[in-house]
């Protein structure tokens, strides 16, 4: 049995109740937030644990996917091209993020690569004809504070060897994020986002054994236990819960409301890099901590008798 097709702008989706969708969104930033600690608890080549990290989440997906299918309809062939381009999008994220963070150090990175707060908004209004709200506008220049100020990258400047290369590199891996997001909630018009995350998924897992392949590794796929297990422990979190709560609530809230909440997920790794891994965030950090908690809430607070749009 399948579901009808439901061609509607994505304006009439986003319903005047979000607060379930926000908190989903939220939530699922907060779960994608935990890959940075894990990943380095790891310590695994970039192209294996992206790889495994995307291979070990798609059995549970596929589930989610087929259980969407049975009640939406399955993609057709535009619907699936443009699930392979989001997948292409969110693998040259995954790949120019890794290196961006070894080139230009992790503060210069993290602020970079979430021009997404800028750019999802800005194709939403170009395609979708969705205006941002007052609102989100005014507060554009707090979240874009509040993000450099928790990257550190006010105190500690880039520490990376080659910080232009990385630069470039972390605003490509934002510019493709953005692609990532933007189409993985547009596809959300035909109730068929949790199928566009499965594949989205898949491609990665492929691009990574293709890349490790390519470079000759003799045991591409061989690591420790231990590793194996961290990074098992990022499909869960990251790949099955994260994306997931993003993928399936994304498109019940405005564009530029996601992106903001979106601004959690740097702010959920320093804190566990704090907690696990002993990190300790300058003042400064928490500040901008607070000042993107602030925003987020302001930019998905909806107002009492008015619509989300």
């Amino acid at each position: 049995m399948t579901g009808q097709r439901t061609d509607a702008p994505v304006h009439q989706i986003v319903a005047a109740g979000t607060t379930g969708a926000t908190i989903g969104i939220a939530v699922g930033a907060l779960a994608v937030s935990t890959s940075g600690v894990l990943i380095a608890l790891a310590n695994a080549p970039t192209e294996v644990s992206t790889f495994y990290r995307c291979a070990l989440a798609l059995p549970a997906l596929a589930v989610f996917a087929w259980l969407e299918s049975r009640r939406n309809g399955v993609l057709d062939p535009r619907e699936w091209g443009l699930a392979l381009l989001c997948g292409a999008f969110f693998a040259a994220d995954m790949f120019w993020w890794g290196a961006a963070i070894l080139e230009a150090g992790a503060g210069l990175t993290t602020v970079l690569v979430n021009v997404q707060v800028v750019v999802v908004p800005l194709l939403a209004l170009l395609i979708d004809r969705e205006r941002p709200s007052r609102r989100v506008i005014f507060a554009l220049p707090i979240m874009i504070f509040g993000l450099t100020a928790a990257s550190g990258l006010l105190q500690q400047g880039s520490t990376g060897p080659a910080p232009v290369a990385g630069a470039v590199h972390a605003i490509l891996a934002g510019i493709c994020y953005s692609g990532f997001l933007f189409l993985l909630r547009r596809s959300g018009r035909q109730g068929r986002n949790l199928q566009t995350y499965a594949v989205s998924i898949a491609v990665p897992a492929v691009a990574a054994l293709a890349w490790a392949l390519l470079r000759g590794f003799p045991s591409t796929l061989h690591i420790g236990g231990a590793a194996l297990g961290w990074i098992a422990l990022t499909a869960l979190t990251n790949g099955v819960i994260g994306w997931l709560l993003v993928a399936r609530y994304s498109p019940h809230v405005p564009s530029s409301v996601g992106a903001a909440l979106l601004l959690l997920t740097p702010v959920g790794s320093l804190l566990l890099g704090a907690l696990i891994l002993g990190e300790r965030p300058a003042p400064v950090q928490i500040i901008g901590c607070a000042l993107i908690l602030a925003v987020a809430y302001g930019a998905s607070a909806v107002r009492k008798g008015s619509s989300a749009r």
